[in-house]
């Protein structure tokens, strides 16, 4: 019988971020080749869905999909039909179609960075999916940007690699969108939003994941916060609504999206939440903490 070889934790820069993967429960042979099928999981998403890969499914789409349909991965096409069915039961709020805007806002690169001229997001029903995963937007001007998304889909898909190998506990951290599983719970520390500097509070999480979206916080430049990176689609302006959010829900790709819902909507986001059967810790405007009922009893604020 193999040996569990205890607690393994690694971290690769992925994603534009630090992606930190740690497994237990198997012995050392499975739980090393399983970490490495979760970071390549990770990578593989990292190819097909970064807006900056010229060769990425994402960067293929904004160059082709409007003049002539585009084969896409399987992977690519279902995070696609996941941000459609969020743009819809969000109305509006949660939008791929918004990267012209952020173009013209200087937060991506492209022919418009910097504009003054700022355009109006367009809807992603503009977003057409085909059989055989085939994809075609609905006209000229349309481009799409997974940020908000992918990172949670990639998440999800390394601890499907982890559980391939027979691993019993695995957790998956990428730039505080996480998820873990295994039979006994995870603590997270939470920023505080308001005073980043300190921690916020800490929740418990098992075979589920959590994802927080806030204000930008660059400590190499300022000690203090500024506006949200999460443009409203329907506006054009940074997501004022609250200060930051933390939303624990089943799988990351869900808990990623729906932080930039919430930080747009606010508390307006109680019903999507339900739908979702996710639960969310706001930081209100006046800095006044909400925790929705189901996720109270997984809170521990600080002192």
């Amino acid at each position: 019988m193999a040996i569990d070889c205890g607690n393994i934790r690694r971290a690769k820069p992925l994603l534009g971020t630090f992606v930190e993967i740690q497994a237990s429960g198997a012995s050392r042979a499975d739980v090393n080749a399983g970490i490495e099928a979760a970071f390549e999981a990770v990578a593989k998403v990292h190819r097909l869905m970064s807006f900056h890969e010229p060769d990425s499914d994402v960067s293929r789409l904004n160059q082709f999909a409007s003049s002539h349909p585009v084969s896409v991965d399987p992977w690519t096409y279902e995070v696609l039909r996941i941000a459609i069915d969020l743009h819809f039961r969000s109305r509006g709020a949660f939008d791929i179609t918004i990267a012209p805007v952020l173009q013209a806002l200087g937060l991506l690169p492209g022919p418009d960075e910097g504009s003054r001229d700022v355009p109006q997001a367009r809807t992603a029903h503009q977003v057409e999916l085909l059989g055989d995963k085939m994809v075609r937007f609905s006209g000229p001007g349309i481009g799409i940007d997974l940020g908000g998304i992918a990172k949670g889909f990639a998440v999800d898909r390394a601890l499907d690699a982890l559980r391939g190998f027979g691993i019993a506990n695995g957790l998956v951290n990428a730039g505080g969108d996480l998820a873990a599983f295994g039979p006994d719970p995870q603590a997270v520390s939470i920023r505080n939003p308001v005073d980043p500097q300190n921690f916020m509070c800490g929740i418990r999480i098992r075979n589920e994941a959590l994802a927080s979206s806030a204000r930008r916080f660059d400590p190499f430049r300022s000690d203090e916060t500024t506006n949200s990176a999460i443009i409203d689609p329907i506006t054009s302006e940074p997501a004022c609504a609250i200060q930051g959010t933390t939303v624990r829900a089943p799988t990351c790709v869900i808990a990623d999206a729906l932080t930039k819902i919430v930080m747009i909507a606010g508390t307006s986001a109680a019903d999507l939440l339900e739908h979702y059967r996710a639960g969310a810790l706001l930081v209100l405007a006046d800095g006044d903490i909400q925790i929705s009922s189901d996720l109270k009893d997984q809170v521990s604020l600080a002192a």
